[in-house]
Parts: C-alpha cells; sequence; structure tokens
C-alpha cells in the first residue's frame, strides 16, 4: 500500500472493515502516511477461507480433519496451525500428485500432515550395557529438559546421558527440550544420587537386546 500523493508505503491504519461478498473477503483501510500526512484508502482482496484435509498424528494415533485456510497463504513444514483439535505442527506438505514439498501454497495442497502439539511428549531412553541395551519410551511434559552429562534414573538404572538426538540433529553437549528429543542415549555410573527419575514416565520397555 503506497501513498498516492508522496509514494510512501509506510502508514498508519485509522481505519479498516471487512466487506464479505460471495467467493472473496475485501478488507478496505484508512491510512495515514508517515511522510506527508496524506488520508487515503485502499481496498485488499483475497479469497474466502476453504477447507483442505488436515492429519493429525499423536504418537501411535492419527485423526483426520479439516482445517478452513486462505487458499493463497503460505504453508510451510514447521509452521504451526490451531486446528479443532488444537494446536499442531506441519510435519509434511502433499500435492495433488503425491508429491511432498517443505513449502506451498494453500490452494495447490493435498493434505497437510502435521503433528499435535497437545499431547505429551515421547521420546525413546537407551541404556548401554556394555554389549547389551536397555530400551525404554518415556511421556514427559513437552517442556520438560534433558542435557548431556544429567544423571537419571530409569527402572533400576542409574545413568549418565552422553548424547541427545533431536528431530534435526545428535548433540554431545547442552541440552534439549523433550517434545523435540527422538531418543536419550546413557551409560550406568556407580551414583546413588540423581537429578531425575524417568521411571514413573515409562510407557514401553524392551528386553535386552
Amino acid at each position: 500500500m503506497v501513498c498516492p500523493v508522496c509514494g510512501s508505503d509506510e502508514a498508519v491504519i485509522l481505519k479498516n472493515k471487512i466487506i464479505n461478498a460471495k467467493s472473496k473477503e475485501i478488507r478496505e483501510f484508512l491510512l495515514k502516511c508517515d511522510e506527508c500526512g496524506s488520508v487515503y484508502k485502499e481496498r485488499v482482496t483475497q479469497d474466502n477461507p476453504k477447507p483442505y484435509r488436515l492429519i493429525i498424528s499423536e504418537h501411535e494415533d492419527t485423526h483426520k480433519t479439516i482445517i478452513d485456510l486462505f487458499p493463497d497463504e503460505e504453508l510451510a513444514v514447521g509452521d504451526f496451525l490451531i486446528s479443532e483439535l488444537g494446536k499442531v505442527k506441519i510435519t509434511s506438505l502433499e500435492l495433488d500428485d503425491e508429491k511432498r514439498v517443505k513449502k506451498v501454497i494453500a490452494r495447490d495442497v493435498r493434505t497437510i500432515w502435521a503433528s499435535s502439539e497437545e499431547i505429551p511428549a515421547r521420546f525413546g531412553v537407551s541404556i548401554d550395557l556394555h554389549g547389551k541395551v536397555a530400551s525404554f519410551k518415556c511421556e514427559t511434559e513437552r517442556d520438560f529438559k534433558i542435557a548431556v552429562d544429567d544423571i537419571l534414573k530409569i527402572d533400576k538404572y542409574v545413568a549418565r546421558v552422553h548424547v541427545i538426538k533431536t528431530e534435526e540433529r545428535k548433540t554431545t553437549k547442552g541440552y534439549a527440550k523433550a517434545k523435540v528429543i527422538k531418543r536419550v542415549y546413557a551409560k550406568p555410573v556407580k551414583f546413588n544420587h540423581y537429578d531425575y527419575d524417568l521411571t514413573k514416565y515409562i510407557v514401553q520397555a524392551k528386553q535386552l537386546t
């Protein structure tokens, strides 16, 4: 939106209103130019929201639903949307030819794949037992923090965290929140003390492998 007098694109919105047409939404603005003080009107037209297919994963479960979006809205993997099932994070975007892309305009999308941000985080914990591995799955609050060198207790083991695998990388330093952790790798230590106990968060345990 450019001032018709001086050409500046810096302006203050004095008033705005929505005019609903059959298939489009028209938003009318009354603007005051920051540069010359001129007052002028502008109209922005866009298609009305339309329903798009949304598949939400909640760990092993999936839910199919519909979400209303503006056809010219840009979508990207990693973006957040508010659906009827709560806040979700886009994990994949499928086109009509079943091709998956990382970014797309809504009108071109066939299915939006997403993960729920409303459920507990689930991640794996592997304890290296010198040739064998004790493996667990835990569910915690999404903002629960785990750091490299933390001493944790899980089941009958007390172990030191040495690697954290997240959605994007493996790290041997720093910390990560449970919502982005895929797996925690730890080695047993001969301590009686620990920073926290994950035992109550176990939802699945595997025999030694």
